[in-house]
């Protein structure tokens, strides 16, 4: 079963979702846009519901800057797109944090894939 986990930083501490906001206000004269909210979504397969549950504290997120969410809500926004690597490409996040929970479990490596929610 593939389980999934969505993880934002702590609004004050969302540096790369004030940049993209200041960018979009400035660069491309998007006046009306009122927010920015940026998530990292991770989907973890090849693992026990237990060992996933223990690794969204300490593998995908940091307790003290981040907010997990099971699911998001994008009622009200206007806009809202995924970016994730394509089958074959390297990503590095999703690797990361496979080799961390294998770490942590002393079993076999899972598969997980993430992606960035704009």
């Amino acid at each position: 079963m593939v389980y999934r986990i969505f993880v934002e930083k702590k609004k004050e501490l969302a540096n790369e979702a004030r940049a993209l906001y200041n960018d979009a206000k400035a660069f491309l004269g998007i006046s009306s846009l009122t927010d920015v909210r940026l998530f990292n979504r991770y989907d973890a397969d090849d693992i026990t519901k237990e060992l996933f549950e223990l690794s969204i504290n300490t593998v995908f997120s940091e307790p003290q800057t981040d907010i997990t969410y099971e699911n998001i809500d994008t009622e009200g926004a206007c806009a809202v797109f995924a970016v994730e690597y394509l089958p074959g490409q390297f990503d590095q996040r999703a690797d990361s944090a496979a080799q961390c929970i294998q770490l942590i479990s002393r079993g076999d490596r899972p598969t997980v894939r993430s992606a960035k929610i704009y």
